[in-house]
């Protein structure tokens, strides 16, 4: 009787998908509002529609902007909320009946500040208080908005793909390979135990913290957990060493949401309807007043351009004396080349066909954005590891901003789907991860704006003039649209 039921309930939604869109914007609303979050399970609520929209077709697209539509409003009510009712939280029920959360929220806002609004959207019970207690503290309406507004673009697909995935795996003919369930099973199972290690502590991760202490007491127990400890860990006369706990879990969430992210672009259609979505927008949006930027963007990720920043920083490196932090750079620029060529060459996923003369290579992943994000994360943390816990976030920020124009440029001159993208970026992040926690063994690299640095910075940016001079023609030619 049930699974009667069940079909005459997917059928009804598949005559009726308004409903539906209804449903998943009432449930993301109600779990972000304040209160009211705490009390309904709208991670299962989303998940079970998140199954039953793939089950009737329902594009992704519909479903991650009905669900951001439903974050977003019930974050904005709450904030509202906290503006109203400042200064009397805890004598207004249904607030007070809830003293703990409310004193928690405000311990942990005022130690993260704006951030927490995008910390909170993730964290259990504090996702519908936070909003709340950012306007009763009198947050700038349009710093939350932005806050709000860009969390909630990463809080759709993380709390909606899951459940389609399963859902379109349900309704699909095609059945995925038997190895597909246990390697999603360990990638789920990794993302789990980071996401609570890190939530559980509240995102502690550097030598500060409650966690890292936590964990160092407890790999100090054993002879060979305490030798790993301190090995992993730099070793500077000047103070304690630190062990790369944010790196490993950099390395490791990466590499399993890359795994994840693979199978379902390669081995389900999932994914494949937005691809073709973003195609068709970007290839909506080309003309010739674009062309020549995305060019040049997308000739910045060439694999000489890169290969000779790589090489030119291992240089500078070397010539000072800093020969650990040169080998990692190269080792990090050969584990990134194979790997890509390795993955194309195996998956062999069909380039879109826009392009007059596409690359020949496979699709998946990006090589480009790979490459770049490699380049400018490894860049930003060697940056970043001069800076203050608090304020590293900064430079990675400013430095990471070159792998957009060169990601986008992809899509733009269509010979990458954006899954190809987001495995790019994903499988950059798990190198940059992997070198960055092997590199934590040696003393950190002082970064100084001589006449080395800039020399070495004026080379490799006259090398990248010349080299888009050279090639220009042949690009220009390469990709242009296909008739």
């Amino acid at each position: 009787m049930s699974s009667a039921w069940l079909t005459d309930l997917t059928a009804w939604l598949s005559a009726n998908p308004g409903w539906l869109s209804l449903a998943l914007f009432s449930t993301a609303f109600i779990e972000s509002l304040a209160v009211a979050g705490i009390l309904v399970p709208g991670v299962a609520f989303l998940f079970t529609m998140s199954v039953m929209a793939a089950q009737i077709d329902m594009p992704l697209m519909t479903v991650l902007v009905w669900a951001w539509l439903g974050a977003v409003s019930g974050d904005t009510v709450s904030f509202a909320i906290g503006r109203l009712f400042q200064g009397r939280l805890a004598s207004v029920w249904p607030l007070s009946r809830y003293p703990e959360h409310i004193r928690k929220a405000e311990i942990f806002f005022h130690l993260h500040g704006g951030k927490s609004v995008i910390i909170g959207r993730f964290v259990g019970p504090l996702r519908p208080i936070i909003p709340l207690i950012a306007g009763a503290l009198l947050m700038p309406w349009r710093r939350f908005l932005a806050f709000n507004i860009g969390s909630a673009i990463a809080w759709a697909p993380a709390y909606i793909l899951p459940g389609f995935l399963v859902g379109g795996a349900l309704a699909s003919d095609v059945q995925p390979p038997a190895h597909m369930y246990l390697v999603t099973g360990i990638s789920l199972a990794t993302l789990a135990v980071i996401y609570l290690v890190i939530f559980r502590f509240q995102l502690g991760l550097g030598d500060d913290s409650r966690l890292y202490f936590w964990l160092q007491r407890k790999m100090a127990q054993y002879d060979t957990t305490h030798r790993f400890w301190r090995l992993y860990s730099n070793e500077r006369p000047a103070q304690e060493g630190e062990f790369p706990l944010a790196s490993l879990m950099l390395a490791l969430g990466a590499l399993a949401l890359f795994i994840l992210w693979a199978q379902l672009a390669t081995m389900t259609g999932v994914i494949e309807p937005f691809d073709q979505l973003a195609m068709q927008w970007f290839s909506d949006l080309r003309q010739p007043l674009l062309d020549a930027p995305a060019i040049a963007a997308t000739l910045l990720g060439d694999p000489p351009v890169l290969t000779t920043g790589a090489v030119v920083a291992c240089l500078a490196l070397a010539f000072r004396g800093h020969y650990a932090a040169a080998v990692h750079i190269l080792l990090a620029a050969i584990m990134t080349i194979v790997l890509v060529w390795g993955l194309k060459s195996a998956i062999g996923v069909v380039r879109p066909e826009l392009v007059v003369n596409p690359p020949s290579s496979g699709s998946f992943p990006s090589g480009h954005t790979a490459g770049i994000t490699v380049f400018v994360t490894l860049l930003a943390s060697f940056v970043a590891a001069e800076a203050r816990n608090r304020k590293r976030w900064q430079s990675y920020i400013m430095f990471s901003l070159p792998l957009i124009p060169v990601a986008l440029s992809r899509l733009y001159l269509g010979v990458h789907w954006f899954s190809d993208i987001i495995g790019g970026l994903l499988l950059g992040l798990a190198i940059t991860g992997a070198t960055r926690a092997s590199f934590s063994r040696f003393d950190r690299v002082p970064i100084a704006l001589d006449a080395l640095t800039l020399s070495a910075a004026l080379a490799w940016l006259a090398f990248c003039g010349g080299y888009i001079w050279f090639v220009w023609p042949e690009a220009v030619q390469h990709y242009a649209p296909a008739l």
